[in-house]
């Protein structure tokens, strides 16, 4: 089954192809891919997904 890729908000709509995706998989984890490269696909252990999002909100 094709992944259901979700664009994050923060990309904007201008459609340039900068934007970071996400998928979630039947497991539960959470794929990654950025929609410029959208073969190079990211899946993180949950404690490192964890920490990544923790240090985003920090710095935004």
């Amino acid at each position: 089954m094709e992944p259901d890729w979700q664009k994050s908000s923060f990309s904007g709509s201008s459609g340039q192809g900068e934007c970071v995706e996400l998928s979630a998989s039947a497991t539960g984890r959470i794929h990654l891919r950025e929609s410029d490269e959208p073969g190079r696909i990211v899946t993180p252990a949950p404690a490192a997904l964890a920490a990544l999002l923790g240090t985003l909100k920090r710095q935004h």
